[in-house]
């Protein structure tokens, strides 16, 4: 069948309908999976007519199309987002600051500086620096209030949502254990006629910033984002009108700048953004900053332990149950998820700058740190579900009712020595553990089980988790 010639549509408008009223489609088969053609006739079997199409419309291709290359792309790398925070009009923001003679001041908000100015703000305005970068086009100069004074307001940024607000837009990646936390970086005033130019970028180890504009009056200031590729974003705002406060975030690689205030004054709090871990196994290791510290005692009673057994590769069980397969992940992906003391042992074992790992271990067998545990299928007597016409006994791998000399134990430790384990003692790893009286081991350990065939019954092999740590 003959293909009918196209005319030469932009690619913008593949989609859209072009004639009224709509046309019937008849698909026609294609030579290639990848394409679709489509033949068009008129619902009265009359030829198509002639396309005709101004100079313009092609000119609103062109912006089409490049608006929806722009939004995609900006979908792709988000490097900033904003937002409001709800104010209560019964409450009343308040900044607390000291200046350099040892005098507490107290600003209210809102404030409209052109209607009445306090003398608190002229005296906060007094006690900033200069920025060190200045726009070509200021007439007056951008400030920022001396980190060293002190400075804090009634606004708990912990009371609404703006870090997971913040974890979700910007780093929507970031694994489970991981969490952001904020910490006041400074206060920046933008008055009348001033703006504020590209500052350096911070040394410190921030991931992002949080801006928080206070109620103040203003026009004009746009805060405009410059990501490092070029380009940039601007966020008008609302002028510190009446109304929720507006927060801008954007990643730490970005850089930002206050357009010309035209009237009023522009006062902001910044937020420096941190990622965080219950230890040091953070994303970024080498800069270790938990949220927890293992207490003196703990890491006393540690030290005889690693100064006895100096040069032996030891273990301990973890005692918290994850809900995972381990025929589906690694134990060593379970660290940024250790709660309990699980957490406090492994990260204490860090702080004397050790290198723990995580292993699955089951019946006296202990796999390697990358490897899951996966057990081929039953081979017995060359069938692979087992002995004809033996039923075997659910249970656990090394457990009742499993017993030694069993067929089903001897072709479950072929199976597990086929996956890639080793025994424990040809590991040899030293397993601490607590007994008690009667030698048997006290306290719960970790389980989690992996569907496992046997005889052709599904059962399930219980595992467990070692903590493994070469002492040097």
């Amino acid at each position: 069948m003959a293909r009918v010639p196209s005319p030469a549509v932009s690619p913008a408008i593949v989609g859209r309908p072009l004639y009224e009223p709509p046309i019937s489609f008849h698909q026609t088969p294609s030579a290639s999976a990848d394409f679709e053609i489509e033949r068009v006739t008129s619902p009265r079997g009359q030829p198509r007519p002639p396309l005709h199409r101004a100079v313009s419309d092609y000119a609103n291709d062109a912006l089409l199309q490049t608006s929806i290359g722009n939004v995609i792309a900006a979908k792709a790398h988000p490097f900033a987002v904003s937002g409001r925070i709800p104010v209560d009009p019964a409450t009343t923001l308040t900044l607390f600051f000291r200046t350099k003679s040892g005098i507490t001041h107290s600003l209210d908000f809102p404030i409209d500086v052109d209607y009445d100015t306090p003398p608190a703000l002229d005296v906060l305005i007094a006690a900033c620096n200069p920025h060190p970068r200045v726009r070509d086009d200021a007439k007056s100069e951008s400030l920022f209030y001396r980190p060293k004074l002190p400075l804090t307001t009634s606004l708990e940024l912990a009371n609404h949502p703006i870090l997971e607000a913040v974890r979700n837009t910007l780093f929507p990646t970031l694994s489970g254990g991981h969490y952001l936390q904020a910490v006041r970086d400074k206060l920046e005033i933008v008055p009348t006629g001033a703006s504020m130019d590209e500052q350096a970028l911070p040394g410190d180890s921030r991931v992002a910033t949080v801006v928080v504009t206070l109620p103040v009056r203003f026009r004009g200031g746009s805060f405009v984002v410059h990501p490092p590729e070029g380009g940039g974003e601007t966020f008008e705002g609302h002028g510190g009108k009446s109304g929720p406060m507006e927060w801008i975030a954007y990643l730490s690689d970005c850089t930002a700048e206050v357009e010309p205030v035209q009237k009023g004054c522009r006062i902001t709090v910044s937020y420096a953004v941190y990622i965080k871990s219950f230890g040091p196994a953070g994303v970024a290791p080498e800069r270790p900053d938990p949220l927890i510290t293992p207490n003196d005692y703990f890491l006393d009673n540690l030290a005889p332990i690693f100064n006895i057994l100096r040069g032996r590769t030891i273990a301990f069980y973890l005692t918290g149950d994850y809900g995972v397969s381990p025929a589906d992940v690694l134990a060593e992906s379970l660290v940024p998820y250790l709660k309990g003391g699980d957490s406090i042992l492994y990260h204490a074992i860090k702080l004397y700058k050790l290198s723990p790992e995580l292993r699955w271990t089951a019946g006296g067998y202990i796999w390697p740190v990358d490897r899951s545990v996966e057990c081929g299928p039953e081979v017995i007597d060359g069938n692979s579900y087992g002995s004809p016409g033996r039923r075997p006994q659910s249970g656990g791998y090394g457990a009742s009712p499993y017993v030694e000399g069993d067929e089903h134990v001897i072709n479950l430790r072929h199976r597990v020595e086929q996956s890639g384990a080793i025994p424990l003692a040809e590991a040899d790893i030293v397993l601490l553990a607590d007994k008690d009286t009667s030698g048997s081991m006290s306290g719960t350990i970790s389980k989690e089980r992996v569907p496992l065939v046997t005889g052709g019954l599904l059962d399930k092999l219980v595992v467990n988790i070692l903590l493994v740590v070469y002492v040097a």
